[in-house]
């Protein structure tokens, strides 16, 4: 029997849909949570290729919610373990893996070849960079984020305006899964989620997933949703770019050292630098506000 039968015999999907899929080239960043929902199941819906970035390890407290490792995979790369469990699961499908994080230097290239990018990696910074970068080139993004009980998917860039017209800034405090938990079926139902949007965009059903936000509240058992097709998408400030990107002329600020300056040149391009980006943001924004018209951030780690 067809591997992808009960699939294809959907009218929407067809075998025009399937070829569709097989050639459809998708980039994944993120192999942890999000991406071991979403990864299996467009490995078995037949997308034939996929690039996966993760600079990332398994380790034991993974697996409660990363269903898709095991525990002979703690301490080998994520990435890498993700294609391993793919091939097993669907040889059809060519999955590559990068181990490391996708950022503002390294994505340009990676995206040039890609349909769809799909941002799993549940960290504000990457996902204001992609949805930069993917509005820039046109580029349709399906982005998604869980915490606790709650979460989010929504389909932004291409035709669509990116994430910055529905979040022009980053919560106030920045919790991970580290600090504040998760709950692994909240973390898989967000994924089937992006996974289901991204075979949407693939396929070109209708209507698009593109523009639209779906929020999932499992304490309060609430569904919502919204389209966001007319919003008002602001310039990319402050811009996110990577440690190397940052000019010999710039005045850098590591906020992980230091205090934001009260008064800075207006002739030269700020670069606010800490740990997560959050910080940064906060500062960088404050600059601009008060009419510094050049200022990035950059997350650089602890």
């Amino acid at each position: 029997m067809n591997r992808y039968i009960r699939q294809s015999c959907l009218p929407e999907v067809g075998a025009g849909g399937q070829a569709r899929l097989a050639q459809a080239r998708v980039l994944v960043a993120g192999a942890g949570g999000l991406g071991s929902a979403l990864l299996p199941l467009l490995a078995g819906a037949g997308v034939g290729h996929l690039v996966i970035c993760d600079p990332d390890r398994v380790e034991e407290h993974n697996l409660h919610r990363q269903t898709l490792y095991r525990m002979t995979d703690i301490g080998a790369p994520k990435a890498e373990a993700a294609v391993r469990h793919l091939a097993a699961l669907n040889p059809d499908c060519e999955a590559r893996p990068v181990l490391a994080r996708l950022d503002p230097e390294t994505t340009p290239g990676a995206l040039a070849a890609a349909d769809l990018v799909l941002d799993a990696a549940d960290n504000f910074a990457t996902s204001y960079a992609l949805s930069d970068l993917c509005r820039a080139a046109g580029k349709p993004l399906v982005s998604a984020s869980v915490l606790g009980r709650q979460g989010y998917v929504g389909g932004f860039c291409g035709p669509a305006p990116g994430l910055r017209a529905v979040f022009p800034d980053p919560p106030p405090r920045a919790a991970t899964c580290a600090t504040a938990g998760v709950m692994g079926p909240a973390v898989a139902t967000l994924g089937a989620m992006q996974a289901q949007m991204a075979l949407s965009v693939l396929l070109g059903h209708r209507p698009s997933p593109l523009g639209l936000m779906l929020s999932v509240d499992f304490a309060e058992w609430r569904v919502a949703q919204f389209r966001f097709d007319e919003a008002a998408d602001p310039p990319p400030s402050p811009r996110v770019i990577a440690p190397g990107m940052i000019r010999p002329g710039d005045l850098s600020i590591d906020l992980r050292s230091q205090e934001a300056p009260a008064t800075v040149p207006h002739d030269r391009r700020v670069v606010f630098l800490c740990a997560s980006g959050l910080r940064a943001w906060r500062a960088a924004r404050s600059l601009a506000d008060r009419g510094h018209a050049d200022v990035a951030i950059c997350a650089v780690g602890p």
